[in-house]
């Protein structure tokens, strides 16, 4: 099992973690995650268990990507990557600047759902990347159709920049600065 990188307790739902992914150990219960239909904007809907390896694989062999087990009272419950959108999805397509870092994150489907648990998800990779002292704004693109995202998005200081016509969607690129987290979230922020 692969160490922690990041820890945080939400006040009202408890531990939350991120952990580097294995593509091999991981992938069947990232399969299960990706191809369910709550999943659609995640476009792996048809993947099998070795392409979902194959995706990981690809994901952590490349210099500028990285994918995180989300883990939540020490059960995988999510999935996070963060990569640099100079080099990853958006170049070229955006106004870049000095510390931004891309992300996504993918909560897994719940059987008994739980009242701000992706709150409390996006919340939590929020402050991971904003761990890092060299992360000045985090850069999103969910699909334009995404609305849940997008409000969850907002909740957590994202500002909407536009639109942008990337390969498999339109995009919604919305951006947030560690002010506008740390002025929704004072305390969550590392030191």
């Amino acid at each position: 099992m692969t160490a922690e990188t990041f820890r945080r307790v939400d006040r009202r739902l408890g531990a939350f973690a991120l952990r580097p992914l294995d593509p091999v150990a991981d992938a069947p219960v990232l399969h299960r995650w990706v191809t369910h239909p709550k999943a659609a904007f995640w476009l792996m809907q048809e993947a099998d268990l070795a392409a979902v390896v194959a995706e990981y694989r690809r994901i952590a062999a490349h210099p500028h990507h990285e994918a995180y087990l989300g883990l939540w009272d020490g059960r995988p419950a999510f999935l996070a990557e963060r990569y640099d959108p100079a080099h990853v999805e958006l170049v070229g397509r955006y106004d870049r600047q000095e510390g931004d870092v891309g992300m996504h994150f993918l909560c897994a489907p719940a059987e008994q759902p739980v009242s701000g648990f992706t709150l409390a998800v996006i919340t939590t990779v929020m402050a991971w990347l904003f761990a890092d002292p060299t992360v000045r704004r985090v850069v999103v693109e969910p699909d334009v159709r995404n609305t849940a995202v997008q409000a969850l998005n907002a909740a957590v200081g994202f500002t909407v920049v536009g639109t942008v016509a990337l390969p498999d969607k339109e995009a919604l690129l919305s951006t947030c600065t560690r002010a506008d987290f740390q002025a929704r979230y004072e305390g969550e922020m590392p030191a």
